[in-house]
């Protein structure tokens, strides 16, 4: 390269969660131990952001739990071997007419694994993934109903009831319990958000260094509602 010419940063990433190592979460992560299988299943687009995406989060934070990247999951090997294996009852995490509501009924079968499916992505972005997979579109829907707000302030989410794949889980984690499905503790389930809430302070953090303050950042997002 010539003098003059722009040298590019290149910032070490951390391999647990993906992000860059100043701002690694990994030392908030406290695991919990489940009965249920959770799957996650990451857009690519969600795999490449390093700055919000909770999804490696949600996959650290559950020991029995997968993460998978693609769009088209209809012919995934390993996530048909899951749907098409006798001992799991799998289910899609997704609001429909024909969910399954959590807050209601239980979904744990002694005799099998239950198996939790988890679209990674923005709400539009998942709906055309369950359109690609016509593996996913077989499996029977859950969904639950919920008065929580998200936490996730440094970005503006298309609706009030609308929560990050981590919050999300939770939530169906908190009803497993509630339906004693689960036998989780009211420490891990408290702990569960904290690598969430400490990659929300580091983010509210930059932005006050940046000088722009948290109010801005907020408005200037919400005239690209395209923005994830």
């Amino acid at each position: 390269m010539g003098d003059g010419a722009a040298t590019l940063e290149v910032r070490e990433k951390c391999y647990r969660c993906y992000r860059p190592k100043s701002s690694c979460m990994c030392s908030s992560v406290r695991p919990i131990s489940t009965r249920t299988k959770f799957v996650v299943l990451m857009h690519p687009k969600e795999f490449k952001k390093i700055k919000n995406g909770t999804g490696h989060l949600t996959h650290l934070s559950l020991n029995n739990s997968e993460l998978h990247i693609d769009i088209d999951f209809s012919r995934h090997r390993r996530i048909n071997e899951l749907i098409d294996d006798p001992s799991n009852n799998c289910y899609l995490l997704y609001p429909s007419k024909k969910s399954i509501l959590l807050n209601e009924n239980s979904i744990i079968d002694d005799e099998k694994e239950t198996v939790v499916f988890i679209l990674d992505a923005t709400w539009d972005i998942s709906k055309k993934m369950l359109r690609m997979s016509e593996n996913l579109q077989q499996l029977p829907h859950i969904s639950f109903e919920h008065t929580r707000t998200s936490q996730f302030e440094i970005k503006q989410q298309p609706a009030d009831y609308c929560l990050s794949t981590i919050e999300s889980t939770l939530c169906v984690l908190e009803l497993l319990e509630a339906n004693a499905d689960e036998q989780i503790g009211e420490q891990g389930l408290n702990a569960f958000l904290d690598p969430f809430k400490a990659m929300i302070r580091y983010q509210q953090s930059c932005i006050d260094d940046s000088g722009i303050g948290y109010k801005n950042s907020v408005r200037f997002k919400r005239r690209r509602p395209n923005t994830h």
